[in-house]
C-alpha cells in the first residue's frame, strides 16, 4: 500500500474495487449506448474508481483535514491580510436573491443588488477620501491595470504624450512594476532610505517631464508608513504627474487616513483581505479602484448611478464617452462585494477604525517579543505588519527563513511570507491581523523563539524540518517548475512489493 505518513491514507484509486459503488445508481435504458454515436463512444470503459458514497466522502474529508485553513489556525502572511472572516456574511453573500441574480438581468429586477452595489460604491469612496468608485476589476492586480490605464488616458486626453515612465519604490509591492510595464510605461525604481521609507532626493532625482505618475504602497511592504508622504505628493503634483496609491495595506489606516483626502488621485481597494472573503489559494478577490477629480471622466463602464426618483441603474453603453471601457464582463465579483458590503455595515465607521488600531496593535506587540531573537532591520514603530530578519541567525548557525519557516510547521503554525520584500536579506514579513487572540500571539512568538534556540542547540533539527507532515521537505523549485500533479497507477519496477 503506497501510504506515505500516518495521516496521507491511500488513493481513491488504490481504494477502488471492481463493482463497487453501482448499486444505488439507476440503472441507464438497456439502448443508452445505441443512443450515442458510434464515433463518441469510447474504446474502452474510463478507468474510474469504483467506491460506495460513505468511501466517497470519507475519502475526501480526510484530504481535506490535511489542508491548513484560517478556520483551524493563525495565518500571519504578510501583505495578505489573511484574517479571520465572519461567517455572517458568507450567509449573506449566499442570499438567493444575491446569489442567483442572472448578471443579464434588467435594472428594473435587479434594484436589490444595484442598490447595494451603488452604496458599496459610496462607502469606499468615503473611506478612501476618492469622488467616486468602480468595482469592475476582479483582483488587487487588475485594479492597479485600471487605475494606471486611465492616468494614461488623462495624459493623453490632455497631448501630454511624452510621459512614458512610472516611478516605483523598491518598498512597493511587485505587481506594481508589471502594472506599468502592462501599460506601455517604462518602470524607474526608487531605492528606500535608511528609515525604510521613501529616498526623498533619489526620487525627486527621478521626477520630470517623462513622469506619468508614481505608484505608492502605503503603508509599505515594510510595514511602514510613509512619513514623507505630502511632500512626495506636493512633488509628483508639481510636476504634473498623477499619484498613485496601492490599497493592499488598507487594513492599518482605516479611519486614520484618507489616500484621496492626502492628494492620491487613485487607489484600488483590496475588499477581499480588507473587507471580508476567504481568499487563500488563488482567490476570489475584487479591487474596486477610486479616483479624484483628474481622473472622474474615466473611470470604466458601466457604473452603477442612482437616478433622481431613486430607482438604480447602469450606465448605458455609450453615455460616457471618455470611459476607458470595461475591465471585465458585467459590474464585478459580485459574491465578494456582497461579503464587503455586509463586512462594512456590521462594523461601521468606528468599527473599522478599531480595526485598524487593532491589527496596528498586534503587529507591534509581536514585533516587540521578537526583537533581540531576530533582526528588527526598522526601529520605528510599524504599521498593521514588519519585518523579522534570519540574518544574526544565519551568519551563526547556517539556518536560513526557508528552515524557521519549514519547522514553523512542526510547530503548528503555517509560515509568514518568506524573503519578501525582497530588499531585506532572509525576511519574514509577519502579519498578525486584528483577528487573534492575545494567547495565539504568544503563542506563535514562543514558536519562533523556540526554533531559534534549536537553530543554535539542534541545527540539524531545523534545517531537515518539517518532520510532522504526511510528505517531508520537497524541491520546491522543481515542484513549482515541473509539478506532478496526476495520479497514475504503478508499472513495473515502480510497483512496491506486496505487504
Amino acid at each position: 500500500m503506497s501510504v506515505i505518513g500516518e495521516r496521507l491514507q491511500p488513493t481513491i484509486f488504490e481504494r477502488s474495487r471492481p463493482g463497487r459503488g453501482d448499486g444505488k445508481i439507476p440503472h441507464p435504458p438497456k439502448d443508452a449506448l445505441e443512443r450515442i454515436p458510434a464515433g463518441q463512444r469510447r474504446s474502452r470503459p474510463a478507468a474510474l474508481p469504483e467506491l460506495n458514497e460513505p468511501e466517497v466522502v470519507r475519502h475526501y474529508v480526510n484530504l481535506g483535514q490535511l489542508n491548513y485553513a484560517v478556520d483551524t489556525g493563525f495565518y500571519p502572511l504578510g501583505s495578505c491580510t489573511m484574517k479571520w472572516n465572519p461567517k455572517l456574511n458568507e450567509w449573506a453573500a449566499r442570499l438567493p436573491g444575491f446569489a442567483n441574480l442572472h448578471p443579464l438581468a434588467p435594472d428594473e429586477v435587479a434594484q436589490g443588488t444595484l442598490q447595494l452595489l451603488w452604496e458599496l460604491q459610496e462607502a469606499l469612496a468615503e473611506i478612501g477620501g476618492m469622488r467616486a468608485v468602480t468595482l469592475q476589476p476582479a483582483a488587487g492586480a487588475q485594479g492597479e491595470l485600471t487605475g494606471i490605464l486611465m492616468v494614461r488616458a488623462y495624459h493623453r486626453s490632455r497631448g501630454d504624450l511624452e510621459r512614458t515612465e512610472v516611478l516605483v519604490p523598491d518598498s512597493s509591492h511587485g505587481t506594481n512594476p508589471a502594472t506599468a510595464s502592462m501599460a506601455g510605461f517604462r518602470t524607474v525604481t526608487v531605492p528606500s532610505a535608511a528609515d525604510g521609507g521613501v529616498d526623498l532626493d533619489a526620487f525627486r532625482a527621478a521626477l520630470g517631464p517623462r513622469t506619468a505618475a508614481v505608484m505608492i504602497t502605503n503603508p509599505s511592504t515594510l510595514g511602514l508608513f510613509e512619513a514623507r508622504i505630502g511632500e512626495l505628493l506636493a512633488d509628483v503634483h508639481a510636476v504634473g504627474a498623477l499619484a498613485y496609491m496601492d490599497g493592499a495595506n488598507l487594513n492599518a489606516i482605516m479611519g486614520h487616513f484618507k489616500p484621496g483626502e492626502a492628494g492620491f488621485d487613485v487607489m484600488h481597494f483590496n475588499v477581499h483581505k480588507t473587507f471580508s472573503t476567504p481568499h487563500g489559494g488563488g482567490g476570489p478577490g475584487a479591487g474596486p479602484v477610486g479616483v479624484g477629480e483628474k481622473l472622474l471622466p474615466f473611470l470604466p463602464s458601466p457604473r452603477v448611478l442612482r437616478e433622481p426618483d431613486g430607482r438604480y441603474r447602469l450606465e448605458r453603453p455609450g453615455e460616457r464617452p471618455t470611459s476607458i471601457g470595461r475591465m471585465r464582463s458585467f459590474v464585478g465579483n459580485s459574491g465578494v462585494l456582497v461579503r464587503a458590503y455586509a463586512y462594512i455595515r456590521a462594523h461601521g465607521g468606528s468599527g473599522l477604525r478599531e480595526v485598524s488600531e487593532d491589527a496596528v496593535l498586534a503587529a507591534n506587540y509581536l514585533k516587540h517579543r521578537l526583537a533581540g531573537t531576530y533582526d528588527i532591520p526598522y526601529d520605528r514603530p510599524c504599521k498593521h505588519e514588519f519585518v523579522a530578519a534570519a540574518q544574526t541567525i544565519r551568519k551563526e548557525t547556517g539556518i536560513r527563513t526557508l528552515d524557521i519557516a519549514k519547522r514553523l510547521i512542526d510547530h503548528g503554525f503555517h509560515p509568514p511570507t518568506i524573503y519578501f520584500p525582497l530588499i531585506v536579506e532572509e525576511a519574514m514579513l509577519i502579519e498578525p491581523t486584528e483577528t487573534e487572540s492575545l494567547e495565539t500571539l504568544d503563542a506563535f512568538a514562543d514558536a519562533l523563539i523556540a526554533i531559534a534556540a534549536e537553530a543554535h542547540a539542534t541545527p540539524e533539527l531545523v534545517h531537515d524540518a518539517p518532520h510532522a507532515t504526511p510528505v517531508r521537505r520537497l524541491d520546491e523549485a522543481a515542484a513549482a517548475r515541473q509539478p506532478n500533479l496526476r495520479w497514475r497507477p504503478m508499472a513495473g519496477l515502480e510497483t512496491p512489493c506486496p505487504d
